[in-house]
């Protein structure tokens, strides 16, 4: 393990509930690769005063997530076409004081949609309506799926969304039944209220092919085992996880590690 000096990068990560997916991550190819870099997640207090923080210490690089990934937006100085696309941000480079905002979610969405063979045809419940929505919103229309609603219980947010792909948009997941279920809220998430609740039902589940869930802590969430229990295709956000990660990587260092090195830092990512 390096170990700390003057010298050394710094980069970063913004949550409500950190987790150590990415601390893990990026440290342990920091640490392949001979980087004198270090990588360490917070729960700001204030947002605003974090982000001037990025700017005044000359940190390199900062992993957005929920909730910040639209609030941040007024905080940069400039956004990729990534982040633009989407009005969505999860990832900040700073480039010698100058604030670039991207998002990689998008991408990671995408990959995980092609690896798995998802068929357009089919219909989707996408619940969430958030800033990692959108991402999961854009990476499904992109791919040609257009029988896709958006459940979402703010109204407003949720119809906009909707609207803003073409897709349908339902207050509440209770009777309603798709080939392809993805989560995309807080629910099942460790720390969280409704950390052991269910992000659809029972009866969706059964009458589902796929279930996704993007919460990557814990990698096994609620959805996620009732999905393999019942013997369906699981996509997970560890999976997410370890996608929109490397990409940071990439955008942070400038190096692209092997496939090697990234399965040996996803391994060692899950093994906390």
């Amino acid at each position: 393990m390096t170990m700390l000096n003057k010298d050394m990068t710094l980069c970063i990560s913004l949550s409500a509930r950190p987790s150590n997916n990415g601390t893990r991550f990026h440290n342990h190819l920091y640490e392949a690769l001979e980087l004198n870099w270090i990588y360490k997640a917070f729960a700001p207090t204030d947002l605003a005063q974090a982000i001037a923080g990025v700017r005044g210490l000359g940190i390199r690089g900062c992993a957005i997530s929920m909730p910040y990934k639209e609030d941040v937006i007024a905080l940069v100085d400039r956004m990729d076409a990534s982040a633009t696309a989407i009005d969505s941000v999860n990832t900040i480079v700073n480039d010698d004081g100058v604030l670039v905002a991207y998002n990689t979610d998008y991408s990671a969405i995408a990959q995980l949609i092609e690896r798995n063979g998802l068929d357009p045809a089919s219909s989707v419940l996408l619940r969430g309506s958030g800033g990692m929505a959108k991402a999961t919103a854009a990476a499904f229309r992109d791919a040609g799926f257009s029988a896709v609603t958006i459940i979402a219980r703010n109204e407003g947010l949720g119809r906009a969304l909707a609207a803003q792909y073409g897709f349908g948009w339902q207050a509440d997941a209770a009777d309603l039944e798709a080939d392809i279920l993805v989560n995309v809220t807080p629910i099942g998430m460790a720390g969280g209220p409704d950390e052991h609740a269910l992000s659809f039902d029972d009866a969706a589940i059964a009458a589902a092919s796929v279930v996704f869930d993007v919460v990557a802590l814990p990698a096994e969430t609620p959805l996620v085992m009732a999905g393999r229990a019942a013997g369906k295709t699981v996509i997970t956000g560890a999976e997410v996880a370890t996608l929109q990660a490397l990409e940071q990587f990439v955008l942070y260092t400038g190096i692209r590690p092997s496939a090697d090195q990234v399965r040996a830092a996803e391994d060692y990512m899950r093994a906390q």
